[in-house]
């Protein structure tokens, strides 16, 4: 992703610790397995609802022909997630691509999945039914139980909750077209309230029974021609759709990426209408939106855009639109932007709402809003598209930024909207120096790590992608049983291995003499944390008259025939290289040294400061010079601390003379 836009948002940009914001983000949609292919369709201007057979056959009971799929329904690594073969064969596929999903919006996040077990986060879902657990309980024969727990949707929060640890509160949410709003707004008040530190908010809808379709296609929901028309005076109803969708919400205290802010949510209900349950109200979703912006104090002109619910319908589309201008309108000098992902993927029903927010966060990112399909004139019923208050985004549209308002409605009166402000902070541009970087990554298989390893070497100017990788990488995680690793320079070094579950110790070796050589610190030096610590022990030695930086960087052949030289070089450079393994957060299960590399195992062991070891090495050569003793002469003694003391003490006094 480019480095995001300047924003605009007229004193919303500054970001509180307490700031509730979307850190992850995960999906499966219509033809697009991922994010990024969804994406590359909505501005391809892409139509991803599909006529073809692969739910039922075409024309039955004469359902529309077309909806939108996703493509792939069949697999799922059950060993992975921990279910067993009988429980992941009865399992709702919604259940499925939701643990998945949550593992990816994770590690979108920058989380890994081990680091959040046992944590406080919570789980709320926004899903209107199972249409698989009707196959599992036909035949009495067969009932054996997993599927109950494999399609009943308290399980599907549930089951996410046990497979990752989490402890906050888990729970599905239906208000049918607006459930994944619903289950948004209300894991942002549990945060609010402590109930839990982080959630995962999803949504899910899959089509796998005509009979639920031929449910809507009775009530004249349905659009014949199979097209969501958003604000356009030929919509007729809406188009089904698929989508499973997840984000991670964090406080920005804890938030190691951010993709948008929420500034506000809230839900209503409509209530008793003389129209019927399904007619929307629109006079109670202006009132929900009128109450959303006094409670937040945020002001109506600063939105620059709205996702609207959309779905194309002639009655639904005027209800929510001219609502929309009469509270959004007034007095704002430039047209307000409008638009609906539904156009271009179809109405995803309990899921929708987080599929509109997958298209803000990607046009955020992009600093462009892709574009509405079907849209060719506008609905006579909405004269603000007419007289210029409201444009829809009929092209890619180049975004300066700004808030961003949500609506999701439900047919049965469920209201909810939700206002965004986009992440002002600019993304990290690589470090201008040529250091080679190494990025390593782990995966099930041998696949999975290349692709990993892949998308680092595209993206390797992208400061934050890199630090998120490593990030996630650095702890093992179960399952992966494959690690490799890429150094980003013009060699594009890779190697890859399987490993085992066995975890191999680490050792730090300090060298002694013979190890020094001219130079050997001027590359390091562009390490910050060896920078950093060389600095350290250069101000220690300079009262001593040792200037180690012009040593270290500057210093030739002869610069080492002093032994002091020799000592206080390999000491002051083998503390900084520890201290670069502990920036890392390598830390030793074991250290060995020899001679003067001894002492920098007194510094990794914890026993000397940085300042102790450095002047132990000084006072070391300073020793070797004023003796009287053979040049290059060493003495091996197999004696504990206390007995060199004791032997010392006693020979001062037999022989009165120091040793």
């Amino acid at each position: 992703m480019p480095a995001r836009v300047s924003e605009a948002t007229n004193g919303y940009t500054q970001t509180s610790k307490d700031d509730i914001v979307i850190s992850g983000l995960s999906g499966r949609f219509p033809e697009s397995d991922n994010v990024e292919e969804f994406r590359q369709q909505l501005y391809d201007g892409i139509d991803m609802v599909t006529d073809d057979e692969r739910r039922w056959p075409a024309g039955l009971h004469g359902l529309p022909l077309r909806t939108g799929k996703i493509k792939d329904l069949v697999h799922f690594d059950a060993q992975f997630f921990g279910v067993h073969a009988k429980q992941a064969e009865q399992m709702d596929p919604q259940l499925r691509l939701l643990l998945e999903l949550t593992h990816e919006a994770l590690v979108d996040a920058g989380v890994s999945p081990t680091e959040v077990r046992g944590s406080k986060c919570g789980v709320f879902l926004g899903i209107c039914s199972s249409e698989s657990d009707e196959f599992w309980s036909t035949d009495p024969e067969k009932i054996n139980g997993y599927g109950l727990t494999g399609c009943c949707r308290a399980m599907f929060a549930n089951r996410i909750s046990y497979t990752f640890d989490f402890k906050g509160p888990s729970y599905a949410v239906d208000t049918a077209c607006s459930s994944s709003l619903y289950a948004l707004s209300q894991a942002i008040n549990a945060i609010k309230s402590g109930e839990c530190d982080s959630a995962i908010v999803g949504g899910a809808n899959l089509l796998l029974k005509p009979n639920s379709s031929l449910q809507f296609h009775r009530l004249s929901m349905l659009s014949p021609q199979g097209m969501c028309k958003a604000f356009d005076s030929s919509g007729n109803g809406y188009v089904r759709a698929e989508a499973v969708v997840a984000i991670y919400l964090q406080k920005a205290s804890s938030a190691r990426r951010t993709y948008a802010t929420v500034l506000g949510a809230k839900t209503n209900i409509d209530g008793y209408k003389e129209q019927g349950i399904t007619f929307p109200s629109g006079q109670m979703q202006q009132q929900l939106i009128s109450e959303v912006y006094s409670e937040t104090g945020v002001n109506p002109l600063d939105i620059s855009y709205i996702e609207a619910h959309g779905t194309g319908t002639k009655v639904g589309d005027p209800q929510e639109v001219n609502s929309i201008a009469d509270f959004f309108c007034k007095n704002r000098k430039t047209p307000l932007l409008i638009g609906s992902v539904k156009s271009n993927m179809g109405h995803s029903e309990g899921a929708s709402a987080l599929c509109s927010i997958a298209k803000i966060l990607i046009a955020m990112e992009e600093g462009v809003i892709p574009r509405n399909l079907h849209f060719k004139s506008p609905n006579t019923d909405i004269p603000a598209l007419t007289d210029g208050r409201l444009k829809v985004v009929a092209e890619n549209q180049p975004w300066e930024g700004g808030l961003v308002a949500v609506n999701s409605f439900g047919f049965g009166g469920a209201n909810a909207h939700l206002i965004l402000r986009s992440n002002p902070k600019p993304k990290t541009k690589r470090p201008s120096h040529d250091i080679p970087r190494i990025v390593g990554v782990s995966g099930r298989n041998q696949e999975a790590v290349n692709e990993l390893l892949d998308l680092a070497e595209k993206h390797k100017d992208d400061e934050e992608f890199l630090s998120l990788i490593n990030e996630i990488h650095k702890v093992n995680i179960p399952g992966h049983n494959y690690r490799g690793y890429t150094v980003l320079d013009e060699h594009k070094t890779r190697e890859i291995v399987q490993v085992t579950s066995e975890k191999r110790p680490i050792w730090f070796v300090f060298a002694g003499m013979g190890a020094q050589w001219p130079g050997m610190a001027k590359d390091l030096m562009k390490i910050e944390a060896f920078k950093t610590s060389i600095r350290k022990s250069h101000e220690v030695l300079k009262p001593h008259g040792i200037n180690l930086e012009d040593l270290i960087i500057n210093g030739n052949e002869a610069s080492f025939d002093n032994v002091l030289n020799s000592f206080v070089s390999i000491a002051a450079i083998q503390v900084a290289l520890a201290d670069v393994l502990s920036s890392l957060e390598i830390e030793p299960d074991g250290i060995v040294g020899h001679s003067v590399g001894e002492v920098g195992c007194a510094y990794a062991d914890g026993s000397f400061t940085s300042e102790q070891t450095v002047l132990c090495a000084l006072s070391r050569g300073k020793a070797i010079l004023e003796s009287k003793l053979k040049p290059g002469a060493m003495a091996a003694i197999g004696l504990t601390w206390e007995e060199a003391k004791r032997d010392v003490h006693l020979r001062y006094f037999l022989y009165a003379t120091t040793v």
